[in-house]
């Protein structure tokens, strides 16, 4: 990593109110050149609190873009941190609309060109597609980094029909700790505290609305982009990493949007900037490429970006399976268009008799997290005990094969009840039996007529059923054997179906594994810079003497039959900041099943989040905790929120609720 201090442009920041129509002010920091002539603005839009939580990040690229003749903009949507109003559901009608003013009254600046440019990455880059899709004027440009262009199947709540457990839960829970932390007197003032407590009135856990609508209805079509494509008329930059759950939206994006107004770039990374340098690398110069995509939309230059493959995407080589890359071997590869005229469909045919496949209900523990951030336990280990709890079918590699896409299955099945669920996993296995998990799907079987469908399923009746596997980039060498694995479980990334524990009988016969092969070729061509920064924020992270509890520990009852995963997300633990600031978080995330039982499946999360700046004597804490059960019939909720104020607690809410499973 470069840690750049020269720019071409000495640069200022200020913290500054934007005012909307309705009159709520949202709280925003500028950083900007210091010249006489107006520039573009670029702006990141989150709640996640530019005073604090994305501070470090922050200081990373928004000085460094300032110093290249932009104004860049970090703004908290209304309801977060310090801006005003009461928090809203995610990518709601009032974000966008809030949004679509921010863009307006940057573009009206005196020191700002008129043309305005939105980037982030999760929430950023949700909300930049989302905004664009509006298409208000002086928006030209996005970079929309590890995002979804389709709210329902690929984001956080459901994958393939079915309700994801492992992270429409924790992310629920995650955004009601966040959003029950108090705006900060040291930048709000005197009325932080009234703010606090009309928040904290109004939160409702997001994991109410989001069981609420268990197929793809209304709900989750707003702010999905890919309902309409045509709508953004922005230049879009979309950007993913293999490890990241989103990056199948980089592959539709690119094959959607016209080719003079979209690129597409998909690396080895996790959920992360990809100049960050966090595993699995290799990291780039994003933000020179950035630059670059900028320059182009928003000043006219004529700097060849648009030159670039529609599509470069990283394929990795074979590497036996770790929880941790520093850096995967590889190389890049540049598309004309998506699909490709490189890549070809190869059908690999499943042969063999019917067979049932029962997996146990805790098939998944060895799954790896649903968001990797480039810790050390987030990837998938070695797959084998996962192997054994499917049913496997495996194909010889004779010459070395590259896999650019997304695989497809296509399988014969019959489910020995109504409700239930397939997962298909592709692994690469090696001579000495390792097995590393390539990519993964999941369809509801409910689902298998169209994710805005509940079709129940007729017992023991045989039907086709197909559907896509998670987009890769691998290269399989020879000697090593492509394996195919079929579960009716995966927990918990997966929430088990009532009576799924009778399993499903797959027949091989007329059942297939469909590869995208790309055409093998010698060096590209394609090169990136140096990862190059601005100076680190100077955020200090005090040395404890409590040993760390492990990042992922599986326990196993034996008698019981009972699994638990205990799953620390460590997104940042404690620390204090240049102004004074202490924060500290710790959270806890635990999955519990029963081997036998899909309706044992229970989630929890605790958070607790404390804040305190001394020199103010003002010491605020959260305490949250937040679990799902389920019967036969419902999904049961509670949620506990506790705030203390200087010790003596200021709110205290439990809210239990009752969701029918109408699909899920």
């Amino acid at each position: 990593m470069h840690i750049r201090t020269s720019f071409p442009y000495e640069t200022a920041h200020e913290d500054l109110r934007i005012p909307l129509s309705d009159g709520t002010l949202l709280y925003a920091r500028v950083w900007r050149p210091l010249t006489d002539e107006p520039v573009p603005a670029l702006l990141e839009y989150l709640p996640y609190r530019l005073t604090d939580w994305t501070a470090p990040r922050d200081a990373q690229r928004h000085p460094w873009y300032a110093g290249h003749g932009y104004a860049s903009v970090r703004v908290d949507v209304r309801g977060h941190g310090n801006s005003e109003g009461l928090p809203t559901d995610e990518y709601s009608a009032t974000e966008l609309a809030d949004g679509v003013e921010v863009v307006e009254w940057l573009a009206a600046q005196p020191w700002c060109t008129g043309k305005v440019g939105m980037f982030g990455i999760s929430w950023g880059g949700f909300n930049s597609l989302q905004i664009a899709a509006l298409a208000p004027d002086p928006l030209k440009a996005v970079v929309t980094v590890c995002s979804t262009d389709d709210r329902y199947d690929n984001d956080v709540h459901y994958m393939g029909g079915s309700v994801l457990a492992v992270d429409m839960h924790a992310w629920a829970s995650t955004m009601l700790a966040f959003t029950s932390r108090p705006p900060d007197p040291a930048y709000l003032g005197e009325g932080w505290r009234e703010l606090w407590l009309r928040r904290l009135e109004a939160l409702e856990p997001f994991s109410h609305t989001w069981l609420a609508h268990q197929t793809r209805d209304d709900y989750w079509r707003h702010g999905s982009v890919c309902e309409d494509y045509g709508a953004i008329r922005a230049g879009v930059l979309a950007v993913g990493g293999w490890h990241d759950p989103y990056r199948d939206t980089v592959l539709r994006l690119a094959e959607q949007l016209p080719a003079d107004r979209v690129r597409g770039l998909i690396g080895p990374w996790s959920h992360q900037y990809p100049d960050r340098g966090l595993p699995p690398g290799p990291a780039i110069g994003f933000l020179q490429e950035t630059l670059r995509w900028w320059d182009h939309w928003l000043k006219g230059a004529d700097n060849g970006v648009m030159a670039e493959p529609l599509l470069r995407s990283y394929v990795s080589d074979s590497h036996p399976p770790a929880t941790v890359y520093d850096t995967l071997p590889g190389r890049w590869v540049g598309e004309p268009s998506w699909p490709s005229p490189h890549v070809t469909t190869v059908p690999h045919a499943l042969e063999g008799a019917p067979v049932l496949v029962r997996s146990p209900q805790h098939t998944g523990v060895d799954a790896g997290r649903f968001f990797p951030f480039g810790n050390d336990a987030d990837l998938p280990p070695d797959q084998r005990e996962e192997d054994a709890r499917s049913a496997c079918f495996e194909f010889a590699v004779g010459e070395e094969t590259w896999v650019l896409g997304r695989p497809r299955v296509r399988l014969r099945l019959a489910s020995h009840t109504p409700r239930g669920q397939v997962v298909a996993r592709v692994c690469d296995v090696a001579p000495d039996g390792s097995s590393t998990l390539v990519t993964r799907g999941v369809l509801n079987l409910s689902a298998r007529r169209g994710r805005d469908l509940a079709v129940a399923w007729t017992p023991g009746a045989f039907e086709d059923v197909e559907f896509e596997l998670n987009g890769i980039g691998h290269a399989f060498p020879p000697g090593h054997r492509i394996r195919l694995a079929v579960s009716s479980a995966y927990w918990p990334w997966i929430w088990p179906q009532p009576g799924s524990e009778a399993g499903l009988t797959l027949d091989p016969a007329g059942s297939f594994l469909d590869l995208p092969v790309r055409a093998r070729e010698g060096d590209s061509g394609i090169v990136f810079e140096e990862p190059e920064q601005s100076p680190p924020l100077g955020v200090n992270f005090p040395a404890t003497l409590d040993a760390p509890r492990p990042e992922r520990l599986v326990v196993r009852d034996v008698a019981a039959g009972l699994w638990r995963l205990e799953v620390d997300p460590r997104y940042g633990g404690t620390r204090v900041y240049p102004d004074g600031l202490e924060f500290t978080e710790d959270a806890l995330e635990t999955y519990t099943v029963q081997e036998n039982d899909p309706l044992s499946a229970r989630t929890r999360s605790d958070w607790s989040i404390r804040l305190h700046r001394p020199e103010l004597g003002w010491d605020a804490t959260v305490h949250t905790r937040s679990e799902i059960t389920c019967d036969a019939t419902d999904f049961v909720t509670s949620d506990e929120v506790v705030c203390t104020e200087g010790g003596e607690v200021v709110f205290h809410r439990t809210r239990e609720k009752r969701i029918p499973r109408t699909a899920g």
